[in-house]
């Protein structure tokens, strides 16, 4: 709300050609490179960001579609909302990955929650935000079913340490059930993949029946 106020005096402008109105506009957004349809863990080309046969043995994750790669101008609008209060960001990713990827119908969106730490920094959560803008681009109806508990810095830490610090990250939410659904999982960035892991295997273990993933760059 507070961003939306703001933004009516002081317009944000996109961040590749300055046009007012948007933090990355349509015409900048066709730079951005795509990020290859592979499996997230070992990158073995799949079909939509499927999870190899061999990997999804390990993966409670059946995909993670990925829209581009956490470099340059995606960086940019990334920091702008993680960092800098640009909560319009959020419309234009999420406009950007309804458009250029298949995402699935028929799944509830879920956002996978950001330490409580940096929420109160930034005043909001943007996980939240994106999976509130996917909610309204598709028509797709939000779960807002995850509670973080772990507050671990994962900066700088590989896969292993990411997921001994995120294995017990997560809980359900009180009065929520998942049984039977199928749950398209809310982040910003992709890194190693073991938080997202954390929270789908949480989703699964309490009876999702099929747990995917969408990010808007891979690090």
């Amino acid at each position: 709300m507070l961003d939306s106020i703001i933004s009516l005096f002081a317009p944000h402008s996109c961040l590749g050609c300055n046009t007012e109105g948007y933090v990355l506009c349509d015409d900048c957004s066709q730079g951005l490179p795509t990020w290859p349809s592979v499996c997230y863990r070992c990158g073995a080309a799949t079909e939509n960001g499927e999870t190899c046969a061999l990997c999804h043995r390990r993966s409670p994750l059946a995909a993670i579609h990925v829209l581009t790669h956490y470099e340059g101008l995606a960086k940019d609008v990334v920091w702008r909302l993680k960092f800098a209060g640009a909560q319009a960001a959020a419309k234009d990713m999420t406009r950007l990955l309804t458009k250029r990827l298949a995402l699935p119908t028929g799944s509830y969106v879920v956002y996978v929650p950001t330490a409580s730490s940096h929420v109160r920094v930034r005043g909001y959560d943007q996980a939240r935000l994106l999976a509130r803008q996917i909610g309204r681009q598709t028509g797709a109806q939000q779960l807002p079913c995850l509670v973080r508990l772990g507050q671990a810095r994962q900066v700088g830490s590989n896969r292993n340490q990411r997921v001994a610090q995120v294995a017990d990250a997560f809980r359900l939410a009180a009065g929520y059930d998942v049984k039977g659904i199928s749950i398209l999982l809310v982040d910003d960035v992709l890194t190693t993949g073991a938080t997202l892991e954390s929270a789908a295997r949480l989703l699964k273990k309490a009876g999702a029946a099929r747990v995917e993933a969408v990010v808007f760059a891979r690090a």
